[in-house]
């Protein structure tokens, strides 16, 4: 019965109780969707909301971002992590400036061909811009529907996957789907949460089968779990005449296209003194430099712990053993996109 009921009740819902704002809701420009989309992923939209005001700000279309300078749009983007997002971003949009003359494409199909643009963002921009009927499956549907509908399947699992999908699909308004699908989402935000759900003024209590078996702290059920790999950075920073070496990260890694100073990574935790004797080894520094040694700043991603450490001295002549650096004015370095640990290092620099 409750799969007859669903969509009228959702409906219900966001009309009368759904009182979450976000500046792209309701929008059909699907530039702004998608933007909009690919900031929020891994995000929360508390913190992307401000990013994704200034990317509008300085980018109001899409040909703007495709003329953009990348390193002013990765220096927006800094904080977001996920780099690989955000070069995604410049290349799709390029494409859409140049072969599309910065029309977005008005089928799935074709979105969904789009470098950097998954099932998820695809039905999103389909259903919000172009009100096409493809449900939109997020982590917030995923455990709306494994909860009201008591699905016990890992959502992890292919098998659970396809049982959400085929769910989804069959209970998506085909006559408003960009609503329903931002109703569905802003309901598991909001009512059906992770933890503590607001299962007092759920409109499925009465039918939510979770809700009725005592399930709602068990649901949904996932199986894996990611091990997190510690990591550990030793930055130096050699002052010359108020320059210092940096340079790009190119290797497919953690902040790629983003600017580093000289780095030495350890696997374990690892003694000052060893790695002074490294970089010694290496021709950045001299034994008898006088250094200041930052405290330990910590970032953590989805599946690594990252240990930095900064290590500034001065240099009385500029040293040839940075190869691959370029010498950077210490007043430019703001300017620079940097990963947050640097940046906040920076900040009291």
């Amino acid at each position: 019965m409750i799969h007859n009921l669903f969509s009228r009740y959702l409906t219900e819902w966001n009309r009368t109780g759904n009182k979450r704002k976000m500046p792209w809701k309701g929008v059909k420009d699907p530039y702004k969707i998608w933007l909009s989309e690919i900031i929020l992923q891994q995000t929360r939209v508390d913190q992307g909301l401000k990013y994704y005001e200034n990317f509008i700000h300085n980018f109001p279309t899409v040909h703007d971002l495709a003329q953009a300078d990348e390193k002013k749009v990765f220096k927006l983007w800094e904080g977001l992590g996920y780099y690989s997002r955000c070069k995604n971003l410049i290349i799709t949009a390029r494409k859409i400036s140049e072969e599309h003359n910065g029309r977005f494409p008005d089928s799935y199909e074709a979105i969904l061909q789009l470098k950097g643009i998954g099932p998820y963002t695809a039905a999103a921009i389909a259903s919000f811009a172009f009100n096409l009927p493809h449900a939109v499956i997020d982590g917030n549907v995923f455990r709306v529907l494994a909860r009201v509908f008591g699905i016990r399947e890992p959502i992890d699992t292919t098998v659970g996957k396809k049982i959400i999908t085929r769910l989804a699909e069959q209970l998506l308004d085909k006559q408003a789907p960009g609503t329903y699908n931002q109703a569905i989402m802003d309901f598991g935000a909001t009512v059906c949460m992770p933890a503590n759900p607001n299962c007092r003024q759920c409109p499925f209590q009465n039918h939510c089968i979770a809700y009725k078996e005592d399930l709602v702290t068990l649901l949904p059920v996932k199986t894996k779990k990611t091990a997190v790999r510690a990591r550990y950075f030793y930055f130096f920073l050699p002052v010359y005449r108020a320059t210092v070496p940096v340079r790009e990260r190119l290797g497919k890694d953690i902040w790629q296209h983003l600017y580093e100073f000289p780095l030495i990574e350890k696997t374990t935790q690892t003694p000052p003194g060893e790695i002074m004797q490294e970089a010694v080894r290496k021709g950045w520094i001299k034994k008898d430099t006088k250094t200041a040694i930052s405290p330990v700043y910590t970032q953590k991603l989805s599946h690594q712990l990252i240990q930095s450490v900064f290590i500034s001295y001065q240099l009385r002549e500029k040293s040839g053993c940075f190869e691959g650096y370029g010498w950077e004015k210490t007043r430019a370095l703001k300017t620079l996109p940097f990963p947050r640990t640097i940046t906040q290092h920076l900040d009291n620099f």
